[in-house]
């Protein structure tokens, strides 16, 4: 294992030398934020709106990093660099900051944060076969956190309810991934990405209110106006993504991944879909990369 450097509390150190304090809060109580960007052949992509949105975050939990968003993507940027000997064998990084907001017994008075950037390899293997084969969905019990308990746009580690629906979809499909939905029961997001599907020529999803704010989500926009396809955000339902002709998640690290089955129901002929192939495609185009090729490659498929 590659032992990458990180940057830590102002320090560029191996990522083994990352310790964070049993009393830190961000260990005890999930009080920290976070962000993930990934790189095309090295070169981040849509870096800026990933700060952008880990700031927002901050602002909204209240933690001051002490840097400034100038600072931050610098050191977001140059971590890049400082790894790039070791990208060869890893394909692709993801870029990941997180900020706790400290030890304290209060909140209020808590700190010195813990700060901290790091890449890790891409995991190809977890997703690359489901860009011929579709990945599975299942929609569990367990639900989205309600917008008036915590909004989330925030970006955070308080995710109990995504680790309990991955263990719920594990029991019933072990290769399925999580579709949450609100407490009215309508479809929101993924334990990590949003939630796509197509009828009759038309991209649907949910709208920003109930979900985190994608950036891989945004790029599907850019994409689609591109295409001159239509997408509209609105209240789905699991019985419009049972009925829907196709359908795909968006994440930062397989950016669009068809799926062709959810709840053990086929979606549209069970086969990844055309307008979800148009987007893989210009996505490609979009950062001088094969998404495809390069992760089955890198998986060791090809």
């Amino acid at each position: 294992m590659v032992d990458h450097t990180a940057y830590f509390n102002g320090e560029w150190v191996p990522f083994s030398e990352v310790k964070i304090s049993p009393l830190d809060r961000g260990f005890e109580v999930g009080d920290v934020v976070f962000d993930v960007a990934r790189t095309f052949n090295g070169k981040s992509f849509r870096m800026k709106e990933h700060i952008d949105r880990l700031y927002r975050s901050l602002k909204y939990v209240r933690i001051d990093t002490g840097l400034s968003f100038d600072e931050m993507m610098q050191v977001s940027e140059e971590i890049i660099t400082r790894n790039e000997p070791h990208r060869a064998e890893a394909g692709d990084f993801t870029v990941r900051q997180f900020v706790t907001r400290g030890a304290g017994a209060w909140t209020h008075n808590a700190g010195p944060p813990a700060i901290c950037v790091y890449v890790q390899p891409i995991g190809f293997r977890r997703f690359a076969r489901f860009y011929s084969e579709g990945a599975h969905g299942v929609i569990p019990r367990t639900r989205s956190y309600p917008v008036e308990a915590l909004d989330p746009k925030v970006k955070h580690y308080s995710r109990m309810n995504f680790n309990l629906a991955e263990l719920e979809v594990a029991d019933i499909d072990p290769e399925a991934w999580p579709i949450m939905t609100d407490l009215d029961g309508n479809i929101t997001e993924g334990t990590g990405y949003n939630v796509f599907m197509v009828s009759d020529g038309v991209i649907r999803t949910a709208g920003d209110r109930s979900i985190l704010q994608g950036i891989s989500r945004a790029t599907v926009f850019d994409l689609a106006e591109q295409l001159n396809i239509p997408i509209v955000e609105e209240e789905l339902q699991p019985y419009d993504l049972y009925n829907a002709d196709e359908a795909f998640f968006s994440g930062t690290s397989p950016c669009v991944l068809p799926v062709t089955r959810v709840d053990k129901r086929e979606v549209g002929d069970g086969k990844p879909g055309p307008i979800t192939q148009q987007l893989l495609a210009a996505w490609s185009e979009r950062v001088g990369v094969d998404i495809v090729g390069q992760a089955e490659r890198f998986a060791g498929l090809s």
